[in-house]
């Protein structure tokens, strides 16, 4: 690969707030855009709802929305291949390797590298990466940490050995694709060192200025944020590997699926990303419009907090799971969009069940209501944020929940106001969604079957824990799980997890995402990834 050169890179053509489509008084469809039809030829325009982001520094970012734009800003040492999501290929590194005692893993990066910002990129800076992630202890970590990682250790068990060489360290011989498999997580992904202490204030490791702002080295870079407004990516000039063929990437924060599809049928936008049903339907017969669809790595589920003492009995939990009308929502709310799924690791991942034991049974969920001592029912509130199919599934549940007498009052809000709820464990119910943050099944087992400290200062937060869910022994079994080496008798240990935790736990677990996204005719190389941080936009282009 020739090296880049030390030239600063060309500046992008400044864009007027017209030009990006920052409407005053929000997306409005005749205000939002130039007034002629289509984007421009060098820009393409995203419709989607990422009222979810709370920062895009990748050592703290943890949601859905958020991914997407570090997979396109950021590299890792590793990726994995989208087409086939149990391969992994290279990013960074060009070798990789794991010594016979397996705790020790070496890398070696591909020389000639730069950051954005024209800095060289060294080995320095992935440990510097992975050392600020653990040190900052932000709510992603934990798939650094479970390797035996802390505060105290980091230093000296992620080390830079040479200018384009490293190593890790890990407590304990885990099986070889986790530990590699985790490393293609956004919280792995490789900052910028120099700007980052540049910009340190007190010990944060530039992590106020970095939740705004930008500091990778993949084919785009951030250019401006304005929450639940717009968010410009621009091609990085000095991203030399697998240049970005368009020269910007522009989302437009658009909740409402109507809306999106008028906007790509007027052509003021390329792509829709949040269409219902309904949605597709009326675009099917439009000649100038495409779809594309990935089954992706995304479960919904709504869960009850066991802090909750009527909630917390087992028969009120097992009550709920026979209240919801799958048959249904998978008919109706989630068609061509999802696929009904009782479990909570995503088919495709190694072990995933696809038993489906639970169906409306109103007589069955009446006689457990019973039993634990409430048959007239009770009233409870679940937090729901503002988007379809959320939202149409949550007033489906409330109807056939009061059939048994349970009152469900939805407290509706934006993705960032729910989910910090919900991280606080203030919340009764919840329904939400969770995106696997590596292919393996340790990503989804690790969050909902799993909870090491149930106390309120925990140090791991999972949803196990959000949910106030006490798994002494349920965790014991995950964990080792982790440590199996031996693919099959790893299969059948998640099989038996899954079982017990469709059995036993606060979560009715609803489907599985179906990634669909609506698209302009000349829109090229599209392809929807089946985790959040492999939807690559940099190798989008327009005929």
């Amino acid at each position: 690969m020739t090296p880049p050169s030390d030239r600063r890179p060309p500046r992008t053509p400044h864009l007027t707030r017209r030009q990006l489509g920052l409407a005053t008084g929000g997306a409005l469809l005749a205000q939002a855009l130039p007034a002629r039809a289509g984007t421009p030829a060098d820009t393409l325009v995203v419709a989607l709802a990422f009222d979810d982001i709370i920062s895009l520094d990748p050592a703290e970012a943890f949601e859905l929305s958020a991914g997407e734009i570090m997979g396109n800003g950021y590299q890792r040492l590793l990726r994995y291949d989208v087409a086939d999501p149990s391969r992994l290929v290279p990013d960074l590194a060009q070798r990789w390797t794991v010594a016979p005692d397996g705790l020790h893993y070496s890398f070696e990066l591909r020389p000639g590298q730069r950051f954005a910002s024209g800095n060289p990129l060294t080995a320095d800076d992935v440990a510097f990466s992975w050392q600020r992630a653990v040190l900052l202890d932000k709510t992603p970590a934990f798939i650094l940490t479970q390797f035996g990682l802390s505060k105290a250790n980091v230093r000296e068990r992620v080390r830079a050995t040479g200018p384009l060489t490293l190593t890790l360290q890990t407590d304990k011989p885990y099986a070889p694709s986790l530990v590699f498999n985790c490393l293609t997580a956004n919280v792995a992904a490789v900052v910028d060192r120099k700007l980052l202490l540049a910009n340190e204030v007190a010990g944060d490791f530039g992590n106020a200025w970095l939740r705004t702002r930008f500091a990778g080295s993949g084919p785009l870079k951030v250019r401006e944020w304005r929450a639940n407004e717009i968010l410009v990516l621009e091609r990085n000039e000095f991203h030399r590997a697998t240049p970005a063929r368009l020269a910007r990437v522009i989302y437009r924060h658009i909740k409402e699926a109507a809306t999106q599809r008028l906007l790509l049928a007027k052509g003021d936008i390329d792509i829709a990303r949040n269409l219902a049903p309904q949605d597709l339907a009326a675009l099917a017969a439009n000649p100038a419009i495409r779809t594309t669809a990935t089954p992706t790595g995304t479960v919904y589920y709504i869960s009850l907090n066991q802090k909750h003492p009527i909630l917390a009995k087992p028969e009120v939990r097992e009550a709920f799971k026979w209240l919801v009308d799958y048959d249904a929502i998978g008919a109706t709310l989630i068609k061509d969009i999802g696929v009904v799924d009782q479990n909570f690791l995503p088919r495709g991942l190694l072990g995933a069940s696809t038993e489906q034991p639970y169906k409306l049974d109103v007589a069955r969920a009446k006689a457990l209501l019973a039993r634990a001592g409430v048959p007239g029912g009770f009233k409870v509130t679940i937090d729901m944020r503002s988007i379809q199919p959320v939202q149409g599934i949550t007033e489906a549940v409330q109807q056939t929940l009061r059939r048994a007498g349970i009152e469900l009052e939805i407290l509706p809000g934006d993705g960032k106001q729910t989910l910090t709820k919900y991280r606080a464990r203030q919340h009764q119910l919840y329904i939400g969604n969770w995106g696997a943050d590596y292919w393996d099944p340790h990503t989804n087992a690790d969050t909902f079957a799993r909870n090491s400290d149930n106390s309120d200062d925990a140090k791991d937060k999972p949803l196990a824990w959000r949910n106030a869910w006490n798994i002494p022994e349920l965790t014991r079994k995950t964990d080792a799980a982790a440590l199996e080496r031996d693919t099959a008798r790893r299969v059948q240990q998640y099989r038996a997890i899954q079982a017990e935790f469709r059995r036993t736990s606060p979560f009715v677990m609803l489907y599985q995402q179906t990634e669909v996204a609506a698209f302009r005719a000349n829109v090229q190389g599209l392809r929807l990834g089946p985790t959040a941080d492999t939807t690559y936009l940099f190798a989008v282009s327009k005929a």
